[in-house]
């Protein structure tokens, strides 16, 4: 049966990209473990506007897990200490009664702070942009089963396209890698005979914007996998590695 908690938050505070930020601490007094970590941050906002303080900005969106928005990085984990969801499936029953907890946003050169605990993630749009799509005019649209995939690689193309572009492999990584999400938005084409045709191009001109946009290199120690909400594999970065070198060799 869930009860009420009093905890206490140590929560980012940074009013620009440009502004020095630093920890404020704030008490929540009878928070129900019911309720999802975004509705306590709600009650914590709450509580400052009527003391006419600001509320903290944060991210959110659907709060049902699909869009990713929910980008925080909560006790040293993106997404919490829970396990395969985001932040917005992230419930209070999850923290003891008197815990401090501590919420920071993403801490990756990819994802500058806009303000408090919500940062820039347009960077994954841009990667995105580069390639992650397929232009090819293939005329009408065929029947599904007219195009004959081998279940595992239709399988492992729809594991790789779970993927919802949160950033969490990002802010996971101590280089600020984005190859998880890279190597997702790849493996979802390149295993598909419609993206084969621009197989080359999208891998090169992906992996140049991530380089371009700030993001670190993969040193294979997996934490991206590890905080993944959607448990995205690690064998999609080697995917993406071969597609990238297969690229480079026919130029």
């Amino acid at each position: 049966m869930d009860k009420n908690i009093d905890i206490t938050l140590k929560v980012w505070r940074q009013r620009g990209p440009k502004e020095k930020g630093a920890f404020e601490t704030y008490q929540l007094k009878g928070i129900s473990q019911g309720s999802s970590f975004l509705e306590m941050l709600d009650v914590l906002n709450e509580q400052l506007i009527n003391q006419g303080k600001e509320p903290v900005f944060f991210d959110h969106d659907c709060r049902e897990g699909i869009c990713g928005m929910c980008s925080l990085y909560i006790d040293g984990h993106p997404h919490g200490p829970d396990t395969e969801i985001t932040t917005c499936q992230l419930h209070m029953r999850k923290f003891k009664d008197g815990a401090t907890i501590v919420i920071e946003p993403w801490r990756s050169a990819g994802f500058p702070v806009i303000r408090d605990l919500t940062v820039d993630r347009q960077a994954y749009d841009k990667i995105m942009q580069a390639g992650g799509f397929v232009s090819v005019n293939t005329g009408g649209v065929p029947d599904a089963n007219a195009i004959p995939i081998p279940k595992e690689k239709a399988d492992l193309a729809m594991d790789a396209a779970a993927c919802i572009g949160c950033g969490a492999c990002a802010a996971a990584c101590k280089n600020g890698s984005a190859m998880l999400f890279v190597s997702a938005k790849v493996s979802q084409l390149a295993l598909l005979p419609q993206g084969r045709v621009e197989a080359a191009r999208r891998a090169k001109a992906m992996v140049a914007k991530m380089d371009e946009l700030g993001f670190g290199n993969c040193t294979n120690t997996r934490a991206c996998e590890a905080e993944c909400p959607k448990s995205i594999s690690v064998t999609n970065i080697a995917r993406l590695n071969r597609e990238f070198l297969s690229a480079k060799l026919k130029d």
